[in-house]
């Protein structure tokens, strides 16, 4: 999905499309790594100069809310934003340049029903991350 596209959900959505805005949405849209509020703040400035931090993180919830971006938590603690996948995908992160790739989930139903069957819980969705490093950082 393209960052005309993202911002043309925002506007249906009800949220104005301004220049701090679209720097915002080109800034995460364009990385192909998980990226953390600062960095955008801090690349969306080359883009926007008056970009403001609360700006930042405004855009950036609105977009998680319209499922057009998803939350990446980090094993530093820090969370971090990457375009969302298609359909149900699983992200797989290099902890050396923050390089990121979605992978299928192909069979975790016979590990979830194990889980469900042993705590009792009703699992009605799951969400995987898998941290390593990619072939250019070995």
């Amino acid at each position: 999905m393209s960052a005309e596209l993202w911002l043309t959900q925002l506007h249906e959505n009800g949220y104005r499309v301004t220049a701090a805005r679209r720097a915002v949405v080109e800034t995460v849209e364009k990385s192909t790594r998980a990226v953390t509020p600062l960095e955008v703040y801090d690349l969306g400035r080359k883009k926007y100069r008056a970009l403001g931090l609360v700006t930042v993180y405004r855009t950036l919830e609105k977009l998680e809310e319209l499922h057009l971006i998803q939350r990446v938590h980090q094993p530093m603690g820090c969370q971090a934003f990457i375009s969302m996948g298609q359909g149900h995908q699983h992200l797989l992160l290099c902890q050396n340049c923050g390089q990121a790739a979605f992978f299928e989930g192909d069979d975790l139903n016979p590990l979830i029903n194990s889980i469900a069957r042993k705590t009792g819980y009703q699992i009605n969705e799951h969400w995987l991350q898998l941290f390593g490093l990619c072939a250019n950082c070995r």
